[in-house]
């Protein structure tokens, strides 16, 4: 079984920095993408950021140029960096990995939920 733990979360006043960080767990053979979602009260779930095949990025027209994925130096591993925070970022942030398992299945797998708040 692969679970994800998330760390990172907090109240920020706007204009402020964030580090979120995901780390799988479990039974794994590769990773093949890892991102973060957000879903904000009465809203959808949306797609922050996401890195796939070790490198190759992509952002949300709302948080480009302000917000940073990267992949860490362990397996599965991903963190974001986010800065020049506004209030309309305030929501739930939910780390999101496809993987492949030792049985060749690939598995989507979501973590709990860590709270981002930018508010004064």
């Amino acid at each position: 079984q692969v679970q994800l733990v998330e760390s990172g979360g907090g109240l920020v006043q706007p204009g402020g920095s964030l580090r979120l960080s995901c780390a799988a767990s479990g039974s794994i053979f590769s990773c093949n993408a890892m991102g973060w979602y957000r879903q904000a009260p009465g809203k959808e779930r949306e797609l922050v950021a996401r890195i796939s095949d070790g490198a190759r990025t992509n952002y949300a027209n709302s948080v480009e140029g302000r917000f940073t994925i990267s992949a860490g130096n362990a397996k599965c591993t991903v963190t974001l960096q986010m800065n020049s925070l506004k209030p309309e970022d305030t929501a739930v942030y939910y780390c999101n990995a496809r993987v492949i398992d030792p049985s060749y299945r690939n598995l989507e797998v979501w973590g709990q939920g860590t709270l981002v708040t930018a508010s004064s």
